[in-house]
């Protein structure tokens, strides 16, 4: 059980229940206030259960994102409105798109795709974010705890993406399709989000909690994949013979395969670049066809 006690004597079911509610004012799920502010859904569980502690650094995000002063998360016996991290500046006053922990994380993904993680520093950050370095500490104490929540985010959106674009197909071919297609570096977003999820590959070998998060988003993305072969061959537009989770594997390493090749055939907007994302969207049309269509 973790217990990085920073309640200063308070009970933790004390401030577990002042951060309920928060989450019952935002009137949202626990899950998705967990994304809001980058944190594992499974920690603020356990934590509002009283078997984990919350750390400064998690109450300072749920402060931020419930426009509620940290202190009052700590036991202060009036609810305040959130008062600016420390030595934030006076960018601090200034309302963020989606509250301050996400604007860092936003900006944080964007500068690790244009120069890599370990060429981004917090000074970096904070000035993207219009803001200080000690307001990036406040809320990730550490350069872990920012690349942990950058991942998260970066699987969060890529979930959400494949839940929209599932939602547009009439059946499971089409769906497949539509998962080829967001899975193609066509866009700056896609190379943005490409760029960042290949440097991350030899981070996940580093860090415990990279590397368990990237062993989730693959986890959830080949079962996604399965599923959608699965419903094919119940529709009858996927062979019958086909093995779903062998299908989901084969095809994840074409994408990925294909995916590095494209981005390291040229930089952004180059005729190689475009022509690659072609040639990987065709060969991969091209295995459906031949191993799964009916």
């Amino acid at each position: 059980m973790e217990t990085d006690d920073v309640t200063g004597g308070v009970p933790a079911a004390d401030t577990a229940a002042r951060v309920r509610e928060v989450i019952t004012a935002a009137g949202v799920s626990q899950r998705e206030f967990a994304r809001r502010i980058v944190m594992d859904p499974s920690k603020l569980s356990r934590s509002l259960s009283g078997t984990r502690r919350f750390t400064a650094a998690e109450l300072a995000r749920i402060a931020d994102e419930g426009r509620v002063d940290a202190g009052w998360l700590l036991g202060a016996r009036h609810r305040e409105h959130a008062e600016p991290a420390p030595d934030a500046g006076p960018a601090a006053a200034v309302p963020v798109e989606g509250g301050r922990p996400l604007q860092i994380v936003r900006e944080t993904v964007r500068l690790i795709a244009e120069h890599g993680f370990h060429a981004v520093r917090v000074a970096d950050i904070a000035r993207a974010c219009a803001t200080s370095s000690a307001a990036i500490h406040y809320h990730f104490p550490g350069r872990a705890d920012l690349l942990e929540a950058s991942v998260r985010w970066c699987m969060d959106e890529d979930t959400a993406r494949r839940a929209a674009r599932l939602a547009e197909a009439d059946d499971a071919a089409a769906e497949l399709r539509q998962l080829i297609e967001l899975q193609t570096p066509r866009t700056a977003q896609q190379r943005r989000q490409w760029a960042v999820w290949l440097d991350l590959w030899a981070e996940a070998a580093r860090s415990t909690a990279v590397g368990r998060l990237h062993t989730e988003y693959y986890r959830q993305w080949r079962e996604t994949v399965a599923d959608v072969v699965r419903r094919g061959i119940e529709q009858g537009v996927f062979r019958s013979s086909a093995d779903p989770e062998s299908a989901a594997l084969t095809l994840t390493a074409l994408i990925d395969g294909l995916a590095t090749q494209v981005l390291a055939a040229g930089t952004e907007g180059t005729g190689a670049e475009s022509a690659g994302a072609d040639a990987m969207h065709a060969a991969l049309l091209a295995h459906v066809r031949t191993t799964l269509l009916a």
